[in-house]
């Protein structure tokens, strides 16, 4: 069995298989195959929410063994579509889904919409960095952070997101905040379990799909 996860940017996509390291070994082991992958151009939202419904279709079609993720942020709302709530984002892109199967194949009813599925990301993966405090600490060399980011995280203010967060950290410790290295890096040292358990809205979800995933 196969799953493919699409998501926003190469950071997100190193953020995830760092941390979730451990959990996809597993589903490896029980003959689950979980690969990232982003989309160009821009590796953005907007090219996500206008791309995976379509390329969804295709992978299910052609490969009874697959299953497809989307997960895209939810900030910034409103793109491709209207969207202020991970409900109606989800509910966007399985319509586009279900548009794009039946353009392909007319009787697309035989449990085929059942394999595409969506989560999302209340805000950027930073707010991932943030659920992982003490592993936050660790990266930064520090052994006291003063929070100054809403807990739980997925309350954070949309105005203020976690990534802006995370950079006023990185240069408040005099570092160069980097994305595609830092993200990773920093989730590198943390169990998936605790920042799913401290992202419980929105990330946790998708965590608990990911565990549930069975054979046959």
């Amino acid at each position: 069995m196969r799953l493919v996860v699409y998501v926003e940017g190469p950071s997100d996509r190193a953020a995830m298989q760092t941390l979730l390291q451990p959990l996809l070994r597993q589903k490896q082991q029980e003959g689950f195959r979980i690969d990232f992958f982003t989309l160009p151009p821009g590796h953005n939202k907007e090219s996500l929410l206008q791309k995976v419904p379509g390329k969804a279709a295709n992978i299910i079609l052609n490969d009874p063994n697959s299953r497809v993720v989307a997960l895209p942020d939810l900030y910034p709302a409103n793109i491709n579509f209207p969207h202020t709530s991970c409900e109606e984002l989800q509910r966007g892109l399985i319509t586009k889904f279900h548009h794009a199967l039946s353009q392909r194949r007319r009787d697309a009813d035989d449990g085929l919409p059942d394999r595409f599925h969506v989560f999302c990301l209340k805000h950027d993966q930073e707010s991932l960095l943030l659920a992982a405090d003490e592993a936050l600490k660790n990266a930064l060399g520090v052994r006291h952070l003063k929070a100054s980011w809403r807990v739980p995280v997925e309350d954070q203010n949309f105005d203020r997101p976690p990534k802006r967060v995370i950079s006023e950290l990185f240069e408040m410790h005099g570092k160069n905040y980097v994305p595609t290295k830092d993200a990773p890096f920093v989730l590198s040292g943390a169990d998936y379990r605790q920042v799913a358990a401290r992202c419980p809205q929105c990330f946790e979800p998708f965590v608990k799909f990911l565990e549930s995933l069975r054979q046959g």
